[in-house]
């Protein structure tokens, strides 16, 4: 019937019977039942609606649902596809003109991504908190969705939606390298943290301080593999092989890893790291090479969306002029002094001299003092004390730094304040964008 089918088996059918509820729930549109086979082990099967392609998604997500439900693993994990066609991501439904924004619902992502993009002014709005969508009064044409980290990266890849904001760590683990998501900004300058190995500090670890150290000790074989918990199974899987490791066990959880050593669930763990603070209150350490990929928030598009939604496209640029003239003036403050000088020229060459520079150069204006108006003559032609406004652009740690310097060279009337938006003449990543997408302008 062209379509495709998954199961997992396993030993316990009342266990089965309680996942297949889980996974239908996660699931969506696929048919999802606990049944015994021949052989009285229980099976969890999903079976795909729609054609191929359809299925292969109804496929992955029971696989996926199943092992997310459970701490246990399966027996086997069986697999089939009528049709092994290649395929392309696309949206279920009936088309839409919406431009469709997944945003993370829960926990400080969440509210560093709302915190974000009203900073942007960009703010999403709910008119009930129980709600899991939302609009944007600036960009109207936007409609936002409000889902868990791992469902936007999923929704993202199968055009359910056009962009997301979410973690790196997130688009690293269920992205599966999908070429048709592209990442549009690559430092929202929030959520930075690692994933890292964390390593018990005594026993037989004291003296393992490096990855190459873990991987040759002897006591890793068939029959008593490395133990590691994560939450990470997709890239634990892909960097342990690509480390050479021959004999490692994935298991499973999502929260207080760093307990799981102690109590025997494991050896080591791989998990997000901000700090360190917590690895090492529970006796875990780093070790060198343990250090997977950084993370932070990041913005990420369908590729298909971006050729083909109307519209979508302007969204995004809009997006981007927004976030990177917001982030670029981060900690970044207009500082204006008032100088004596015969000339602009002599205060331009003090400040130079000074290392008083700005962004481009200073910026340097006339003052036309009481004096000045009074003698009825022009600014060059008043033969009198002049004064200059200087106006530079300077970077938070150097804020004091730079006031002593207007001080030590006459200044007075010192102003302070910080800034919004340095809007440059066109978005950074917007050309590295358009030649991503084999795009020459737009």
């Amino acid at each position: 019937s062209n379509r495709a089918i998954a199961a997992l088996v396993f030993a316990d059918p009342a266990y089965a019977t309680m996942l297949a509820s889980q996974a239908q729930m996660a699931c969506g549109p696929t048919r999802i039942a606990a049944r015994s086979d021949p052989s009285n082990r229980a099976l969890v099967v999903g079976r795909g609606l729609g054609r191929a392609q359809r299925g292969s998604i109804a496929l992955q997500r029971v696989v996926t649902a199943g092992q997310r439900a459970t701490t246990r693993s399966p027996l086997s994990v069986q697999c089939a596809v009528a049709s092994q066609s290649p395929t392309k991501s696309t949206a279920r439904g009936p088309p839409r003109d919406i431009i469709r924004v997944a945003l993370p619902s829960k926990g400080r992502m969440a509210e560093d991504t709302l915190e974000l993009l009203q900073a942007c002014q960009m703010s999403v709005k709910k008119i009930n908190p129980r709600q899991y969508a939302a609009r944007m009064a600036q960009i109207p044409q936007v409609e936002v969705w409000f889902q868990r980290a791992s469902d936007c990266v999923r929704k993202l890849k199968h055009g359910d939606v056009d962009l997301i904001i979410a973690g790196y760590d997130m688009i690293a683990e269920y992205g599966d390298c999908d070429e048709n998501l592209v990442i549009v900004h690559d430092k929202l300058d929030f959520g930075h943290c690692f994933l890292a190995l964390g390593v018990p500090m005594g026993g037989e670890y004291a003296n393992i301080n490096s990855v190459e150290e873990l991987k040759a000790m002897p006591c890793w074989t068939p029959e008593t593999p490395l133990r590691v918990v994560t939450g990470y199974t997709n890239l634990a899987k892909r960097w342990f092989a690509e480390q050479g490791f021959e004999h490692v066990e994935l298991s499973t959880a999502d929260g207080a890893l760093e307990a799981s050593p102690a109590m025997g669930l494991c050896d080591i763990i791989l998990d997000l790291v901000s700090t360190g603070t917590t690895l090492r209150e529970n006796n875990l350490k780093m070790i060198e090479g343990g250090r997977i990929t950084d993370s932070e928030g990041v913005l990420v598009a369908n590729r298909e969306a971006l050729l083909n939604r109307p519209g979508l496209l302007d969204v995004v640029k809009e997006m981007l002029e927004r976030l990177e003239a917001h982030l670029s003036a981060k900690d970044e403050y207009e500082v204006t002094a008032n100088i004596k000088a015969d000339s602009s020229a002599t205060v331009a060459r003090s400040l130079k001299d000074a290392g008083l520079f700005g962004l481009d150069g200073p910026t340097i204006s006339l003052v036309y003092t009481e004096s000045i108006l009074e003698s009825g003559k022009s600014f060059e032609e008043y033969e009198g004390e002049k004064m200059f406004a200087v106006d530079l652009i300077v970077p938070k740690k150097q804020l004091y730094d730079s006031v002593k310097g207007l001080r030590a060279l006459g200044g007075s009337g010192v102003l302070v304040k910080p800034l919004t938006y340095i809007f440059d003449e066109e978005p950074e990543r917007w050309p590295k964008l358009l030649e991503e997408l084999g795009i020459s302008e737009h």
